[in-house]
């Protein structure tokens, strides 16, 4: 088996089209038309992983954070970054990362957590936007039930928890074939008209491709005619962070004892406790400060996440519980979760869930 159809399917489940601009995400190291030996699983790419994947026989690491966030201007061991991508290349091995496509995917990391702690009735935090688009064409009526099932066959025409979702209004449509043309219906030369629909339907970005093939692949016509356009709607199911809810209210000592319980951090940095219960969450994983606004906003009575800054505690403002549990403690379960995706999908090779804690960050 290629190593893109492992890429393919890891697409499908968290597209790359909705990772963040600043990232690096995909395969970063190696060769897709390889053949799979065995995958290892594992939360980052150091000179350490990629040496157990050496020992396990797996040509493939699939990680979450990439190895590689900016440009190598020199591919000399000089640091962790290179050492890495110098060993995977003298072994054959490639490196894929899933990062903030996995953060941006409604049954992502984010979801992972609130799972954790157990929390209900999940919506995004930050749903994105621009990810939407709308196919408006225009097709002979005969042929327009055919092209929107074949359209739906392929995800467009759903929205939030629904699907089959198309806007279709009856007109007629006129054409004249000029020299070179080769009508379906009417004559060449002749202005003709034909009892049409317009078809309207909304697709998600990362869509695109397969759209145009079936509405290519299905329509009668020589020239298809066809308006694709960018909606600003904010997509329910993608974006960043998300929130939750707890069955029952605890007080703010009984939700640290299980954000320590549940991670497995030694520490928790918080802001001021504010003496109230605790029962809606706003969680990201990682890196979360820009979205404390969007938290308050929400109206949850607490926020997870992590690398707080001194000045970022100061944002709670008396609204908010704020919580730093720890960049790694955040996202550690991430690779479980991508250990259990991969091994459910494919069982025409081995994948090894990687046993190295790869956390930089030590407690005393």
């Amino acid at each position: 088996m290629k190593i893109k159809e492992l890429v393919n399917t890891l697409d499908a489940f968290a597209p790359l089209d909705y990772a963040e601009d600043f990232d690096n995400v995909g395969l970063i190291v190696g060769d897709s038309n390889n053949d799979i030996k065995g995958v290892l699983v594992s939360l980052d790419t150091t000179e350490e992983i990629v040496d157990e994947a050496i020992s396990k026989g797996c040509n493939v690491i699939v990680g979450f954070h990439p190895i590689i966030f900016s440009g190598i201007k020199k591919l000399n061991p000089s640091n962790y970054v290179n050492r890495a991508v110098i060993k995977a290349i003298r072994n054959d091995i490639a490196i894929y990362a899933i990062h903030t496509a996995l953060d941006n995917a409604f049954h992502g990391v984010n979801d992972v957590i609130c799972s954790k702690l157990g929390l209900k009735s999940r919506d995004i935090l930050m749903p994105q936007s621009q990810t939407i688009k709308k196919l408006t064409t225009y097709i002979p009526k005969a042929n327009a039930g055919k092209l929107r099932e074949k359209l739906f066959e392929v995800g467009a025409g759903n929205i939030g928890n629904y699907s089959h979702c198309s806007f279709n209004i009856e007109g007629q449509g006129s054409f004249k074939g000029e020299e070179g043309s080769n009508p379906v219906v009417g004559q060449k030369g002749k202005t003709h008209y034909e009892d049409e629909i317009q078809i309207n339907i909304t697709f998600a970005k990362h869509l695109e491709g397969k759209v145009l093939k079936k509405l290519f692949e299905q329509h009668p016509y020589e020239e298809v005619a066809y308006e694709i356009e960018t909606l600003d709607n904010r997509n329910q199911h993608i974006g960043l962070g998300m929130t939750g809810n707890f069955e029952k209210a605890i007080n703010e000592n009984e939700f640290f004892d299980l954000l320590k319980n549940t991670f497995g951090t030694p520490v928790l940095r918080h802001s001021e406790k504010l003496g109230k219960p605790i029962q809606k969450i706003a969680v990201l994983g990682g890196s979360g400060a820009s979205a404390i606004p969007k938290a308050i906003l929400s109206g949850a009575d607490a926020f997870i996440t992590a690398d707080l800054k001194y000045h970022d505690f100061f944002k709670a403002e008396n609204q908010i519980l704020l919580v730093d549990i720890g960049h790694y403690e955040s996202e550690q379960f991430t690779k479980d979760y991508l250990y259990s995706f991969i091994n459910e999908n494919f069982t025409n090779f081995a994948v090894v869930l990687s046993n190295l804690n790869t956390n930089p960050v030590q407690y005393y």
